[in-house]
């Protein structure tokens, strides 16, 4: 019987699982993703989850056929790696990832996509609607966009096409990402970066507050919004998605806009409903629907898996 393993390699968690040729998932696992001491760590990392998974599902590594891998980027498809992740710290450089990952399961067929495209992949192959022209978005510890236009998913020559939270949406860049730029989308509205912003508008507008400011975490903003910190920094953060979102559908013109990530699915109605309410305001072109991810917290790790199961094209599976 064939095996195909799906990776989802994230600033904050990796995950792997392997599914027989149905594509029905027999075995998972799940660690952190190390902060150190190299990129190396991180690898082996992957490699232990892909070897977890594995015993989890009975099936020794190398009788793997296939392996998919979505991963933070940037990304080197050339040499099947990260380099640089601007999610990550400085020490982690470059985390090779094809090559042992080949070496483990023994298959040359190793996929890699940029997480958000797997992200897109997944919810075309997986969900019970697949326009030809839609964009999966992720907010989580980073931001990104995966895209198909016409039936098309964008790669990008390099792999890391989407990288949308890099767009410059503040000219005054009052904000510094964690790429090192200011003014990016990501450095108001990542899960990263919310805790910061709000201690930035409390200095800035000298806004009182309860929140425990020492050591705030995005789940603090979200948990209490009738704080008046945490009401002027959410909508700020509705603010910047609404013209973030607009900014992706003026380039690509989509149906649906599917959000996914830590961030929106832990807090639906406070992402969601904001950007449903403003969006028409800023677009000239057709307004999309802003729906969740139809699949949850495994929309990633399932279009890696789809990735394997279809010898890296992602092609949809078609729905009556």
């Amino acid at each position: 019987m064939a095996y195909y393993v799906g990776v989802d390699l994230g600033a904050t968690n990796v995950r792997s699982v392997v599914a027989d040729a149905q594509g029905e998932v027999v075995g998972s696992a799940r660690r952190s993703t190390p902060t150190g001491p190299s990129g190396i760590a991180v690898t082996e990392a992957v490699l232990a989850t892909i070897r977890e998974a594995c015993s989890d599902a009975d099936v020794q590594p190398h009788r793997i056929t296939a392996a998919g891998i979505a991963s933070i980027g940037p990304l080197d498809l050339a040499a099947g790696t990260v380099e640089q992740p601007a999610n990550l710290p400085d020490s982690i450089d470059r985390i090779p990832l094809t090559g042992p990952v080949e070496n483990l399961v023994d298959s040359e067929d190793v996929f890699l996509h940029n997480d958000t495209i797997a992200g897109l992949i997944g919810e075309r192959f997986y969900g019970p609607r697949t326009p030809d022209d839609v964009v999966y978005l992720t907010m989580s510890t980073g931001i990104g966009a995966g895209v198909a236009v016409d039936g098309n998913v964008l790669n990008g020559w390099d792999g890391n096409a989407g990288e949308v939270g890099h767009m410059t949406l503040d000219p005054h860049g009052h904000m510094t990402c964690g790429c090192g730029s200011p003014g990016h989308w990501e450095a108001y509205c990542s899960g990263n970066n919310i805790p910061r912003y709000a201690q930035h508008l409390a200095e800035r507008e000298d806004i009182s507050t309860d929140l425990p400011m020492a050591d705030l975490r995005a789940e603090d903003v979200f948990a209490d919004q009738t704080d008046p910190l945490a009401h002027r920094t959410l909508e700020r953060v509705a603010d910047w998605n609404t013209q973030g979102i607009a900014n992706v559908c003026h380039a690509y013109a989509p149906i649906v806009v599917y959000l996914g990530g830590s961030v929106a699915l832990h807090n639906p109605d406070t992402i969601l409903d904001p950007i449903r309410e403003r969006l028409d305001d800023h677009l000239l072109v057709n307004v999309p629907d802003v729906e969740l991810t139809t699949l949850g917290d495994e929309v990633v790790v399932k279009g890696a898996l789809a990735s394997a199961l279809t010898g890296g094209t992602g092609e949809r599976r078609r729905h009556s």
